[in-house]
């Protein structure tokens, strides 16, 4: 049996990047017991999606890298999606490479993924060329994520804002509403649907049940995000009834160690 310990930056108000991730690799650990998940966390202040508060947040990310590096994790999760793509398109690869810089200053060898870059990276993994996807955010920052992830190649044909700008009361948003909003999207032209493109609304819950009636792919930025983990960790990608992303159909990514060796040659 092994322990893998993951660590997660996460917003001070976050209440569920810390049970949805833990939910679905305790469901994986059910039915494959060898591998059992340890889980640390590293917060940064922020109680209002705005974008005043989202920049001051990121201004945190070096210090709530460096308390994760005393853990020596086995790898590190940043989990606030909009904070990192209301900074400009591709900026995943600039977060991802400063907080990588921080663990390796202090000696952790952590590979380190972000919500942000883990939502991209799901949405390829589909083959999905278009998607329609729900936020919980303004209508401003929800198209800020529409130019971001259309910025990577991905047509964006619906998008659903919720506008809800308090981030607790986000993570108040009963899932089983999502089974009844995303009716509201044009799915007509869409590979995939984003039913929550935001790691603090919950939406696990409805995840499958979506998939099962919409007849096309489902995800959100939590289940992309384990995809990522359990690709950096090595492991099978694999989450019983959390979608397509997660089942046995859908192949492991390159590991982060992998695409830089690739990059260079």
């Amino acid at each position: 049996m092994t322990d893998h310990h993951i660590g997660m930056i996460v917003p001070s108000s976050n209440l569920t990047m810390e049970t949805e991730l833990p939910r679905m690799l305790r469901a994986r650990e059910g039915e494959r017991p060898e591998d059992r998940f340890v889980f640390h966390s590293s917060r940064m202040r922020m109680q209002h999606v705005t974008p005043e508060q989202l920049r001051g947040m990121n201004a945190q990310t070096q210090r709530a890298a460096l308390e994760l590096a005393d853990a020596r994790p086995d790898v590190v999760a940043s989990a606030c999606l909009v904070a990192i793509m209301a900074q400009g398109p591709g900026h995943h690869c600039t977060a991802e490479a400063e907080i990588t810089s921080a663990l390796r200053g202090e000696g952790a060898q952590a590979p380190v993924i972000s919500s942000a870059g883990a939502l991209l990276d799901g949405i390829a993994a589909l083959g999905a060329g278009r998607i329609a996807v729900i936020t919980p955010y303004m209508k401003p920052l929800t198209q800020l994520v529409v130019d971001y992830i259309e910025d990577a190649g991905v047509e964006v044909v619906d998008a659903l804002s919720l506008e809800v700008p308090d981030n607790l009361a986000v993570a108040r948003l009963d899932p089983a509403g999502l089974r009844e909003h995303w009716r509201k999207l044009d799915l007509s032209r869409a590979d995939a649907l984003v039913l929550s493109a935001c790691v603090q609304m919950p939406s696990l819950a409805a995840i499958q049940p979506v998939e099962d009636e919409a007849g096309l792919p489902v995800l959100s930025a939590a289940t992309a995000t384990t995809y990522r983990i359990l690709s950096e960790l090595g492991l099978d990608t694999v989450v019983p009834d959390a979608g397509s992303l997660l089942s046995d159909r859908v192949p492991r990514p390159a590991t982060n160690a992998a695409r830089a060796v690739g990059a260079a040659s």
